[in-house]
């Protein structure tokens, strides 16, 4: 009997065998509504792409209320990854790698909101919205125009500044050029002297005046200068405390009853937890960071405090 004789047998033996086994009657093979629902990834050429359509503007809308508190007003990062500038550094000695500096593809942005952002509630943006958060990301990195809008058609003309130049021989935020999973300290060959570089985007430095009067310690004001008071659930949602914390139940961060449970009793409570809204902090709750809050006056701060710790009843 020839090699292929004998290959031949043993498949059979093995293709009876398989008939003869028994067989469970459990699964089944999934129908194409079922495969649709897990089938949602954007391919560069723009293969999985929806119907939709979202401006600059209402994307910039959609961005303050559920990006900005990890992402920082202009795409700088409050402790997660940079979304604006960078672009042009990859080949200089201070690389900053964010969306707009790195990636190849717009389709590549929408394809991880789409599936992935924002962090507590993955998928829960419409179409529309997605478009509109991309197209505003690209406008923070002054790829899109502000009164630009995107749609399956459009998305596809967007020239990223690093079409012909992207790589993975790096890591993808600031690594000094080594890959995240494999960087070594090299100490060898260092420059002469270390430079600081901002992360700001260039656009956004100088825009507003002096940063550091805008970033300062608010001090509580005297009453009759002060805005008409907010109640604590009010400041909480302006606050972006809702894109990470509920009332009841477990997010990003901690349930605010979670928290009060936590800390009944203790006297200093309030203050503390007053302190850790407007400094942000990690490592009470797991390793997530929670981002600063120095915009929040004290006194506001410390009515936000009292109203987690009490229950946080609307």
């Amino acid at each position: 009997m020839s090699r292929f004789s004998s290959l031949l047998a043993l498949l059979l033996l093995a293709a009876h065998a398989a008939d003869a086994a028994p067989r469970y009657g459990i699964g089944r093979p999934a129908t194409p509504q079922e495969i649709a629902g897990w089938d949602i990834d954007v391919r560069p050429d723009g293969r999985g792409l929806p119907d939709g359509r979202g401006s600059v503007a209402a994307g910039q809308a959609i961005y303050d209320d559920k990006c900005a508190s990890c992402h920082g007003t202009f795409g700088e990062s409050n402790d997660f990854l940079a979304l604006a500038g960078g672009v042009g550094s990859l080949a200089s000695d201070q690389p900053v790698r964010t969306l707009g500096s790195k990636l190849n593809h717009a389709t590549t942005l929408f394809d991880y909101i789409h599936r992935a952002m924002p962090f507590n509630a993955p998928q829960s943006l419409t179409n529309d919205e997605v478009y509109a958060v991309t197209a505003y990301v690209l406008n923070l990195n002054d790829i899109l125009p502000a009164d630009a809008t995107l749609d399956r058609a459009s998305i596809l003309a967007v020239k990223m500044p690093n079409r012909d130049g992207f790589t993975t021989d790096h890591g993808f935020m600031a690594r000094d050029g080594k890959p995240d999973t494999r960087n070594v300290a090299c100490m060898a060959n260092c420059g002469p002297e270390a430079r600081i570089a901002s992360r700001i985007p260039d656009y956004a430095r100088d825009d507003h005046g002096d940063l550091a009067a805008q970033t300062r310690t608010l001090a509580a004001a005297a009453t009759p200068a002060r805005e008409p008071a907010r109640s604590p659930a009010d400041l909480a949602k302006q606050s972006a405390c809702m894109a990470c914390h509920a009332v009841s139940a477990k997010v990003v961060g901690p349930s605010f009853r979670d928290v009060a449970s936590k800390y009944a009793g203790d006297a200093t409570a309030p203050a503390k937890l007053a302190a850790r809204i407007r400094a942000g902090g990690v490592g009470s709750w797991g390793a997530v960071p929670m981002p600063a809050h120095p915009q929040l006056a004290e006194v506001d701060a410390l009515a936000l405090a009292r109203w987690v710790l009490g229950g946080a009843s609307p």
